[in-house]
């Protein structure tokens, strides 16, 4: 039986009706079609499926997308800036080569910005960035790339000085 959900996504109040087994990253990927979050492993493992709720870095698939209701959700379709500027976090993860195939790029590059925006004490040390990625998984990269990705996009993001 479906119910009626109401969230921000991206800044916009999106209402759909919903099963109430959905999850949100199904929720996002398939009825609002914004694919720039991944499904990895549906076992809240690898990251891919990484988001905010309420500004703070969640695992998609595993949060029933009723439990968004009212709350706001962003997507990595939701950091770049208004104009189509990149966030400081996306560029710096271009600039550095922090990605390889990609696939899990979405999620690091959404768990690196709440490292930032939520613990900026912990940006400039490779040891607790790496720390704080231990629930995001590269198969391609071997992280130093994005350990120093996350450093150059704290600065961007004037977290750093």
């Amino acid at each position: 039986m479906a119910t009626s959900l109401s969230l921000r996504v991206n800044g916009k109040t999106v209402v759909r009706d919903v099963e109430p087994n959905t999850l949100l990253v199904t929720f996002i990927r398939e009825t609002l079609r914004l694919t720039g979050t991944h499904i990895g492993c549906d076992t809240a493992q690898c990251g891919a499926c990484t988001v905010h709720l309420d500004g703070h870095a969640v695992k998609s698939c595993n949060v029933l997308a009723l439990q968004a209701a009212d709350r706001d959700v962003t997507t990595i379709e939701g950091v770049e800036a208004e104009d189509g500027t990149m966030h400081p976090m996306q560029a710096a993860f271009k600039e550095c080569h922090g990605l390889q195939c990609g696939y899990c790029t979405p999620g690091m590059v959404m768990s690196a910005i709440d490292l930032v925006k939520n613990h900026a004490e912990n940006a400039s040390d490779d040891r607790k960035i790496r720390e704080a990625l231990v629930g995001n998984f590269c198969r391609c990269t071997g992280y130093q790339n994005i350990v120093k990705a996350i450093q150059v996009g704290a600065t961007g993001m004037n977290a750093v000085p």
